[in-house]
């Protein structure tokens, strides 16, 4: 089914298409603001306007000509110094509502040209201790690989394990003058970092030490094999350990393959680079030059050190041509922090060059702050380990349900306070615009007010209560009138689900689906207040339990995209 604002899309790219290039301003049509003055806005007349030097209410009003009335819309009318708004017929929007009762996928189809693509997340070191900082790259990425599976492509999620790194060395040495067999199995990466930090710090004031680290890496790297199979054993320990954590989380991986796993490929990528005449030698080391592109003239990517060393530029090269090779990966999505972005636009101009045909996106995000606008850490000053900060989202989201809910048997309790928790903090990370920072605050994310995910979770919590007292009641949803001010707002918003996930995958930004359903239930709350729904009338009464259903299937859908858990009761 194509919704009203893929349609007036359409239109909009007809009526501006033959007199401007592309690519034309985006979004070129989103939900209204205010909703006095329309339900769909373009602002395109205002991006047009700036960048031809043209009058924007007036190049506005020729695209309200073009475009008219339409099936779906009444004529557009221009505003302000050249917005175009639209209000959409209210009949053609619950006729459309009406007809999607009972799809699952609420109308949306799959894409007619479904691709494979691998979405590269999460990406920890291996001895070391998940911490705060995972846990952008973590939520970011399955909620990105669950919109786009939902649209149809072939989604590979893959973990880039940091298991082939320097801290090895120092690991070992650590190990073998200290072993403690039991901390391994027990807890592996809070002793593998205690090893690695202890080492480090002796190394500081002891330069023999820190030889003697060198040569134990030097020993893992040369095939010595019992650095091999400790390495082994620490690296196998440490899956255990954030397996636990991914599964708190709701977090699964197709693939997890770490550095090491592209070892054995890094000196064919070097010689294939040089053969190509794309790398050559500086100062001995080798490095890739871009001098056709302005940004990166001047930054050489180095994938060689002189001393014959290779570099993580060199293993994501590798890891880039497996990806194409063996899983045809059309395009590949990095979910990494923002500092990354010089290393990312280096490594998509390589394989440009290289003759990889693949689309490389850098998804980058901002930082956590604490209170202070700072990075977030604790009173210490030591980053936060993320398995306390879940287990403190679980402690204070138990304090508000055993409030609420003294009657709850413990299980239950103990159950909806994870979901909250975890699902609270998920979605205080998704809802923000992920290249800007955010301040991180336990009672705003916990709230049941405002944009959280405690307050979408309670509405869809409310409906589902509402329908099963319909269907206890032997009241089933049918199609019916709606007519109702509040009624015809929530249908019209339900019908923007498609092209607001749409969105979501043209930009890889999560925050626009969740913006959308927080408005969907404050809409669905003042539909509530004003039109009783079990003490209507028939047929009102079954209209309204299936916009019930429609708002609950949209709010439940996007709640498994984002990777939070529904819940029946809290």
């Amino acid at each position: 089914m194509q919704f009203p604002a893929e349609f007036l899309r359409e239109k909009l790219i007809c009526a501006l298409a033959g007199r401007f290039e592309p690519p034309l301003p985006e979004p070129l049509l989103e939900p209204c603001a205010d909703p006095r003055f329309g339900d769909l806005q373009s602002s395109a007349a205002l991006v047009l306007g700036r960048r031809y030097s043209l009058d924007p209410r007036a190049l506005a009003g020729e695209m309200a000509a073009s475009v008219g009335e339409t099936d779906w819309s009444l004529p557009p009318e221009v505003a302000g110094p050249g917005f175009l708004n639209f209000r959409l017929k209210s009949e053609r929007c619950v006729g459309a509502f009406l007809s999607l009762a009972g799809d699952p996928r609420l109308g949306i189809e799959r894409t007619k040209e479904p691709q494979t693509v691998v979405v590269d997340y999460s990406s920890p070191n291996i001895a070391k201790e998940m911490h705060v900082g995972h846990l952008r790259s973590t939520i970011l990425g399955e909620s990105l690989a669950r919109v786009y599976r939902f649209f149809g492509h072939r989604v590979v999620t893959v973990n880039h394990l940091g298991d082939w790194g320097t801290q090895f060395g120092m690991v070992l040495l650590g190990f073998k003058r200290r072993r403690e067999e039991t901390r391994l199995e027990d807890r592996p990466l809070e002793y593998l970092e205690e090893l690695y930090q202890r080492i480090q710090t002796a190394a500081k004031e002891d330069p023999g030490i820190r030889q003697e680290a060198k040569a134990e890496l030097w020993k893992l790297q040369n095939g010595d094999a019992e650095n091999l199979a400790l390495w082994h054993r620490f690296v196998e320990a440490s899956k255990v350990e954030l397996t636990r954590i991914y599964e708190e989380l709701g977090v699964h991986f197709e693939f997890t393959l770490g550095e090491s796993a592209y070892r054995e490929e890094l000196p064919s990528v070097v010689r294939d680079l040089r053969a190509a005449g794309i790398a050559q030698s500086s100062q001995g080391a080798v490095c890739v030059f871009f001098p056709e592109d302005p940004e990166l003239k001047d930054k050489p990517f180095l994938i060689q050190k002189s001393d014959g060393a290779y570099l993580y530029a060199t293993t994501d090269l590798a890891a880039l041509r497996f990806r194409v090779a063996k899983w045809k990966a059309d395009r590949i999505l990095y979910v990494t922090d923002g500092r990354q972005q010089l290393h990312f636009h280096q490594l998509a101009a390589t394989a440009k060059r290289w003759g990889l045909s693949v689309r490389i996106e850098h998804v980058w995000f901002g930082s956590i702050l604490g209170e202070d606008k700072k990075p977030l850490k604790t009173r210490e000053g030591r980053p936060i380990k993320l398995r306390e900060l879940l287990s403190e989202a679980e402690r204070r989201a138990y304090a508000i349900i055993a409030a609420k809910r003294p009657d709850l048997p413990e299980e239950r309790k103990i159950r909806i306070a994870r979901a909250i928790g975890i699902g609270a903090l998920k979605y205080a990370d998704l809802s923000q615009n992920r290249n800007l920072d955010y301040v991180f605050r336990w009672e705003k994310l916990l709230s049941f007010e405002g944009n959280t995910a405690p307050y979408l979770l309670n509405a869809y919590v409310r409906i589902r209560a509402i329908l099963r007292k319909a269907e206890a009641s032997g009241v089933s949803p049918a199609a019916g009138p709606l007519a109702a001010p509040a009624e015809v707002q929530l249908t019209k918003l339900l019908l923007d689900f498609s092209s607001i996930l749409a969105r979501v995958q043209s930009e890889n930004r999560p925050h626009f689906l969740c913006t959308y359903l927080y408005e969907v239930a404050r809409s669905f709350h003042r539909f509530y207040e004003s039109c009783p729904v079990l003490t209507a009338p028939p047929p009102m009464q079954a209209a309204r339990i299936l916009l019930c259903q429609g708002t609950a299937a949209t709010l439940g859908t996007g709640l498994d995209l984002l990777g939070i858990e529904r819940l029946e009761e809290m």
